[in-house]
């Protein structure tokens, strides 16, 4: 595996992350704002730390397009 290999699945999974739903999907199974907020205020825990990487990429939408963008252009251009 080399380098380029782990970026791009790197991107493809940020890319999955950044299109949860908060309503329909990540409320459904407890990993909403509420469960955030909920379990800051119990201490920190393993859930809570993914909860809040989640909605951090949410908020990275449009660094996540373009690099999106480079990577489709690097890969159009090598073919």
């Amino acid at each position: 595996m080399s380098l380029w290999t782990l970026m791009q699945s790197t991107v493809i999974f940020l890319n999955a992350l950044a299109i949860l739903n908060e309503d329909r999907f990540l409320n459904k199974y407890g990993w909403g704002r509420a469960a955030l907020l909920e379990q800051t205020t119990k201490g920190r825990s393993w859930k809570s730390d993914i909860v809040g990487w989640i909605h951090a990429i949410s908020y990275l939408r449009v660094p996540l397009i373009l690099l999106n963008c480079i990577v489709i252009l690097a890969k159009m251009i090598s073919g």
